[in-house]
């Protein structure tokens, strides 16, 4: 993402749907900011669906079968195939 964390893309994100809330900007900064949430909104959804085909991968087991396990976390049964 150009150097900016995900975590910081979803604070900046959420600090321009607040200014843009307020609606007391002019309309060239408006437009402006809202350029900037589309492009950081982008870049997340990009990081995510990464960050999902990882986890697809990772959870494949040795035929390639993917396989959906319910998350706990002392990594209990539940496994459920979905491939």
């Amino acid at each position: 993402m150009a150097g900016v964390k995900f975590e910081q893309a979803m604070a900046r994100l959420e600090a321009i749907v607040g200014e843009l809330e307020k609606g007391d900007l002019p309309l060239d900064e408006s437009l402006k900011i809202f350029e900037e949430g589309i492009r950081l909104s982008k870049n997340c959804l990009k990081v995510l669906e990464e960050a999902e085909h990882k986890i697809e991968v990772l959870v494949q087991d040795k035929n390639g079968k993917r396989q959906l396990r319910a998350f706990s976390a002392d990594d209990g049964d539940g496994e459920t195939s979905i491939g």
